[in-house]
């Protein structure tokens, strides 16, 4: 039996005397798209931190693929994007694909930057110009570009709606189910409970540093007897 895409065993976090992590147990199955939803301040950027290893657990374990987050190796099959993507400014849209790819062994492939950028709506005439002067859709078009290229089985997205209009959106989620059919894995935070619906296996809903539920969407509503997955949610988190 294959190891699941990321497992948190026993999570638990401290910043000083907050604990903003407790006792979180959650496994993401490999080919599986799995949403964590959860109000501000729950601790879903953080749980990501230490998935990425940004900052050290102070309990319980976390494995990608069964090895451990804290060996390098271990974040070799993802590719993640942050919520605010901030690439240095001075660089091109070109310069900054290219870096990236560079960091990892591959090639600029045109061709296939050509086709990634049309499938999210960007123009390839963006890429001349330096990433400062983009727009916030247009720096997420280019982050999630960067990841789509790199190949990863694992993609780790926080808020990968975040500035996209209705066109890049759809368009966005049309590459992710395709990714999905590929046996991709994606692992994906989001204040966006419709998307999370639409595109999602299963979800967790983290509050106040713990796991409150974890299921199918569907199962959220059966569970909390509700009609939609937003009312579902608030009968969670009461």
């Amino acid at each position: 039996m294959s190891s699941p895409a990321i497992r948190f065993k026993n999570v638990a976090k401290r910043y000083g005397t907050t604990q903003v992590l407790s006792d979180v147990d959650l496994e993401v199955c490999q080919g599986e798209f799995f949403g964590l939803v959860g109000m501000n301040g729950a601790g879903k950027t953080t749980l990501v931190k230490c998935l990425l290893d940004f900052c050290a657990l102070d309990g319980g374990s976390i494995e990608i693929f069964g090895v451990s987050q804290r060996l390098t190796q271990a974040r070799r099959p993802l590719v993640f994007l942050p919520e605010r993507l901030i690439p240095p400014y001075y660089l091109t849209g070109r310069d900054f694909l290219n870096y990236l790819l560079k960091l990892q062994s591959l090639p600029y492939r045109p061709d296939a930057v050509k086709s990634t950028l049309e499938a999210l709506d960007l123009d390839m005439a963006a890429l001349t110009r330096p990433v400062r002067s983009y727009s916030k859709g247009m720096t997420q078009k280019l982050g999630l570009a960067a990841c789509f290229l790199a190949d990863k089985e694992l993609l780790v997205f926080d808020e990968p709606m975040s500035g996209l209009d209705p066109k890049a959106r759809a368009l966005l989620k049309a590459r992710l189910l395709s990714l999905r059919s590929a046996g991709r894995t994606l692992f994906v935070i989001s204040h966006a409970l419709a998307d999370v619906e639409e595109i999602c296996d299963r979800m967790a809903i983290l509050h106040q540093g713990k796991i409150r539920f974890a299921g199918s969407p569907a199962d959220c509503c059966r569970q909390f007897d509700a009609a939609t997955l937003e009312q579902a949610y608030l009968e969670c988190i009461r």
